[in-house]
């Protein structure tokens, strides 16, 4: 990916991530005392984080140059209780270092676009409720007429440029969707994105999508420095929506099992609710838009400029 290319001398994705989590702990929260003079740099010293962690200074400065790339398991646990990593973010770690040691994995097979009839079934049935099949990019390679009734304008777009956390960065309908906590509103798919660079860092997919959104989105960009790889899969999100109103959604996100890399993401409320009411209301007027089950089949090129 261009941006990780040109920010960086060498290195390695395990030296990275280590990087960003070392800068964002508090020093005085981590034990050490206040010195005179300002810190030149934010959070903790290499040799502050080699001390909690138990390691040598000189062996940590390798690890994050990515001169080392073959950390055991009790020093990739020490790093990450020193870090306080939560624990998506400490398997994150753990991943990163086994595909250091490892080695470039070589060009994976593509993954299936291809949905499953009993997959798009299940969309059908579902309804009202917005339903949706992502790829591991968050393509929607499937959904049915609420799902793509609650991103307004995306039915605008072609169908192979139909990408959730593009809408989210690109689209100007994101921005009063998303009104109250936008930010907040879209970590997840970012996170995403994030722990598929850690495990797959040349999957030409996500490196045409993560391109496309650093070059056209500066806020995508100042996030995407940030690592975050804490992807939730269930919670509550608000919909400001123009024909709906306000909705207040659970989703759910789950892997299809059979289907490498496609998940199933939902939106309900429960029956007799105003948010509910929302939904069969965007549901039938989906209907009289003649919205059946949407499938995506048409090509994108990524490289075109956003037809915003």
């Amino acid at each position: 990916m261009r941006r990780e290319q040109a920010t960086t001398s060498g290195g390695t994705e395990l030296g990275r991530y280590l990087r960003t989590r070392r800068a964002r702990l508090n020093p005085a929260e981590a034990g050490f005392e206040a010195q005179p003079g300002r810190r030149r740099i934010p959070g903790l010293r290499r040799e502050e984080l080699a001390t909690l962690a138990g390691i040598s200074i000189d062996y940590y400065t390798r690890l994050e140059q990515g001169r080392e790339t073959r950390p055991s398991p009790s020093v990739v646990d020490s790093l990450a209780r020193a870090l306080h990593l939560e624990q998506e973010e400490h398997e994150h770690l753990r991943s990163l270092a086994l595909i250091a040691a490892r080695g470039p994995a070589g060009q994976q097979p593509a993954p299936s676009r291809s949905v499953r009839p009993g997959v798009e079934l299940l969309l059908e049935s579902l309804r009202p409720n917005p339903a949706y099949v992502v790829s591991r990019t968050n393509d929607v390679l499937a959904c049915n007429p609420g799902g793509l009734r609650l991103l307004p304008g995306m039915e605008d777009w072609p169908a192979g440029k139909r990408n959730i956390t593009r809408y989210a960065f690109l689209h100007p309908a994101a921005r009063d969707l998303f009104a109250d906590d936008w930010h907040n509103q879209i970590r997840g798919g970012m996170a995403q994105l994030r722990v598929l660079a850690g495990t797959e860092p040349d999957a030409p997919d996500l490196a045409r999508l993560v391109d496309e959104l650093l070059l056209k989105s500066p806020e995508f960009a100042r996030m995407w420095d940030r690592y975050e790889v804490r992807v939730r899969a269930h919670g509550n999100k608000i919909f400001h929506h123009p024909e709906a109103g306000t909705l207040t959604l659970g989703f759910q996100a789950m892997e299809l099992e059979g289907t490498p890399g496609h998940r199933l993401l939902t939106f309900c409320a429960g029956r007799g609710t105003t948010d509910h009411d929302g939904l069969v209301l965007l549901d039938m007027a989906a209907q009289q838009g003649g919205a059946g089950l949407r499938k995506p089949r048409a090509g994108y090129d990524d490289t075109a400029p956003s037809a915003l």
